[in-house]
């Protein structure tokens, strides 16, 4: 039994040590999807147009409630524009 109980806090620490990763990334994205929103792509340079083009893309790709994680994350809201015609 002492192996396995060792397996079992392994596997705890494990999984702490994940969530916590979890909750570091959920505010980089967050961080990043609330600078993003912000910016004016007409006012950046082209290779930071780029750059947010990859951040955006990679945070589109995110499930709606990741998402909403990553902004409770670093108390973001993000406005809904009306799509331009």
């Amino acid at each position: 039994m002492p192996h396995r109980q060792q397996e079992v806090a392994l596997l705890r620490r494990e999984v702490e040590m994940l969530m916590a990763e979890r909750q570091a990334l959920l505010r980089v994205v967050g961080a990043a999807t609330a600078l993003i929103a912000s910016l004016d792509s007409k006012r950046l340079p082209v290779s930071a147009v780029e750059a947010a083009d990859v951040v955006a893309t990679s945070i589109n790709r995110l499930g709606e409630e990741t998402l909403q994680d990553a902004l409770a994350a670093v108390h973001a809201e993000i406005e809904d524009f009306p799509a331009s015609a």
